[in-house]
C-alpha cells in the first residue's frame, strides 16, 4: 500500500506534461486519480498524449486512473466532472490545478502589442478554470473538514517571462491560492501555490530543440530542470503532512519543499532553488 491508498485525487490539464507527471506521481502512491484534459484520441494533438492514456499509466503505476475529457474552459463540463467524482467517490482529497491554455508564440520574443489579443486564453484557462475547479472541490472538500488544492505557478510570479499575460496569469494564480486559504482554513482545507522552474515536459523538449537561443534564458536552462513527475512527487507528500494546514496560503518553491521532505527527482536528482536568480515568493502561510 502506498502513502495515499484511499485518497483521491484530480489534477487537471493531464494528458501531457506536468499534468501527466503529477498523476503519475499521486497514482505511484496508490491514490485514485481523475485524470482530465481536452485530448481523447492519439494524434488530435501536435504533442502525444491523451487523458486515457495517461489514466492507463496510472493503473500501472498502483494506483486507478479515471479519464474524464473536460474542457476547463467549459463551466458546465467542469461541474460535471466534479459531481461525478462526488457520486463515485464520496470524497476528494486532492485537487491540482495545472490546466493551462499556453498559446504557440508563447516563446516568441515579440511584444505584447504585436500578439493576437487571443492570447488573453491563458487566464481563461489557467486563472478563471483555476478559480471554478476551486469552486466545487472546495464544497466536498469543506464538507469532510479535509483537504489540499494546489495551484500550479512559476517564478514568473515574480520574475518577468515570456510576456505580459503569462506573467499576469501566473501572479494571479499565487494570490487566488492565499485568498482561498484565508476562507478555507476554518474548514480545514489546505490551499497553496507551487513554483515550478523549467519542466522537461513533451512541450519545453521540442521548444529546446527547435527555438534559438532559449537554453540560455534564466527561465529555461537545462541544468536547472526537472522532470514532469517532480511536482508529482512533493505534492504527494505534502498530502501527508500531519501540519499540512499550517503551511496554508503561502507560496511555495518547490525545490525548496523537496528538501525539506527528503523528495528527489526522478533517479535521485536534486532540483536547485532559483531564488537567488529568479525571485522569492511574496505569499507567506497565513
Amino acid at each position: 500500500m502506498g502513502s495515499l491508498t484511499g485518497r483521491v485525487a484530480v489534477v487537471t490539464g493531464a494528458s501531457r506534461g506536468i499534468g501527466k507527471g503529477i498523476a503519475l506521481a499521486l497514482a505511484e502512491q496508490g491514490a485514485t486519480v481523475y485524470v482530465t484534459g481536452r485530448t481523447r484520441t492519439p494524434g488530435s494533438h501536435p504533442l502525444p498524449g491523451t487523458v486515457g492514456a495517461t489514466a492507463a499509466a496510472c493503473d500501472d503505476r498502483g494506483g486507478t486512473g479515471v479519464a474524464v475529457a473536460v474542457d476547463h474552459g467549459d463551466d458546465e463540463q467542469v461541474a460535471a466532472l466534479f459531481a461525478r467524482v462526488r457520486t463515485e467517490q464520496g470524497r476528494l482529497d486532492i485537487l491540482v490545478n495545472n490546466a493551462f491554455s499556453l498559446p504557440e508564440d508563447l516563446t516568441d520574443p515579440r511584444p505584447f502589442w504585436e500578439k493576437p489579443l487571443s492570447n488573453w486564453e491563458m487566464v481563461d484557462v489557467g486563472v478563471r478554470s483555476n478559480f471554478v475547479a476551486a469552486h466545487h472541490a472546495a464544497r466536498i472538500m469543506a464538507a469532510q473538514q479535509s483537504g489540499l488544492i494546489v495551484a500550479i505557478s512559476g517564478y514568473t510570479g515574480v520574475a518577468y517571462t515570456y510576456g505580459v499575460v503569462f506573467g499576469t496569469a501566473k501572479s494571479a494564480v499565487d494570490r487566488m491560492a492565499r485568498d482561498m486559504a484565508v476562507e478555507l482554513k476554518p474548514v480545514g482545507v489546505t490551499s497553496i501555490s507551487l513554483w515550478q522552474g523549467l519542466t522537461l515536459t513533451e512541450r519545453a523538449e521540442r521548444n529546446l530543440a527547435t527555438v534559438d537561443g532559449l537554453s540560455e534564458q534564466p527561465s529555461t536552462r537545462p541544468q536547472d530542470a526537472c522532470t514532469p513527475e517532480f511536482p508529482g512527487r512533493v505534492i504527494a507528500r505534502l498530502a501527508t503532512d500531519p501540519d499540512l494546514l499550517s503551511l496554508t496560503g503561502g507560496t511555495y518553491i518547490t525545490a525548496e519543499l523537496a528538501r525539506r521532505y527528503g523528495v528527489t527527482d526522478v533517479g535521485g536528482a536534486t532540483v536547485p532553488s532559483l531564488r537567488t536568480t529568479r525571485g522569492a515568493p511574496i505569499w507567506a502561510a497565513i
